[in-house]
């Protein structure tokens, strides 16, 4: 008896090792398929304008054989002056798409042709997800400093997903990376303000604060080594989302991190996309 038992708890954990083996390898032979320089323009648009031919451009990373998936579209950083698209490294084999745009840049344009060139792009992924096999109930804004700012104005401001008859409530959420909720210190610039002078516009996702909005998590770094006033200025808008009767809106801010918060905060992304996804599904 004592025997028969040793033999039997051998060979329970071998049973238990090889399906685990088998599932990660199964795990790992998903494939993910990269598809660059996209135009998400129609062929009219695109060629009415060589600046917005080279530059109105998206990457699509999406796993391959599989539907139903989540989208991130993500909008890289640069002031508005600069950066180009990119995929976030922990954003990669995560069983999500992710589209990374490039957006027409100051000073060869001025606000708001920026915002407007980023919903066209969110436009062009309801338009065309579901044949790569996305789910277009699952589409999320996020992206990094200006990239944070443009996810947060084509997501509270309606106005610019609605030229392209799309309702910006359809988004599954927001989660922008430290990105600006008054009005953007470029678009400042433009107009000779002083980047310490706070304005709210319409060109600011504080003046588009409504309790109607897709869920909003905002991500900053460190309120003592962010940008000036990044983090508070991300918590007032909380609070004003709050205030309006905004059922989820919440503030994480990472200690010890400064502006350069990419990789921290992608986890919180992740988590991010499950959890309103599972609520979808």
């Amino acid at each position: 008896m004592r025997c028969e038992q040793s033999i039997w708890h051998l060979k329970l954990p071998l049973f238990i090792l090889v399906f685990l083996i088998t599932g990660l390898a199964q795990a790992n032979d998903k494939q993910y398929v990269t598809q660059s320089d996209i135009a998400y323009y129609d062929e009219a648009t695109t060629r009415s304008n060589e600046y917005l031919k080279s530059r109105c451009k998206l990457d699509i990373y999406y796993p391959k054989n599989t539907q139903s998936f989540a989208t991130v579209v993500w909008f890289h950083g640069g002031g508005l002056t600069g950066g180009g698209k990119h995929f976030p490294k922990g954003l990669l084999e995560q069983d999500i798409a992710i589209i990374s745009v490039n957006y027409r840049l100051y000073p060869k344009v001025k606000a708001p042709v920026y915002i407007q060139d980023s919903a066209a792009a969110v436009a062009w992924v309801f338009q065309n997800i579901e044949s790569y096999g996305g789910d277009k109930n699952k589409i999320f804004l996020s992206g990094h400093s200006a990239g944070g700012y443009l996810a947060s104005m084509v997501g509270l401001d309606k106005s610019y997903l609605a030229a392209h008859q799309i309702d910006a409530n359809q988004l599954a959420g927001l989660i922008p990376f430290s990105g600006h909720t008054i009005t953007h210190f470029t678009v400042r610039k433009e107009r000779g303000i002083e980047g310490t002078q706070a304005v709210v516009d319409n060109l600011a996702p504080l003046y588009h604060v409504r309790k109607d909005a897709p869920p909003l998590l905002l991500i900053t770094g460190d309120r003592e080594l962010e940008l000036l006033g990044r983090y508070e200025e991300n918590a007032y808008m909380m609070r004003m989302m709050r205030v309006d009767g905004h059922k989820d809106t919440r503030i994480m801010e990472l200690d010890g991190y400064g502006h350069g918060i990419i990789q921290p905060a992608v986890p919180l992304l992740l988590n991010e996309v499950k959890r309103l996804s599972s609520k979808i599904e």
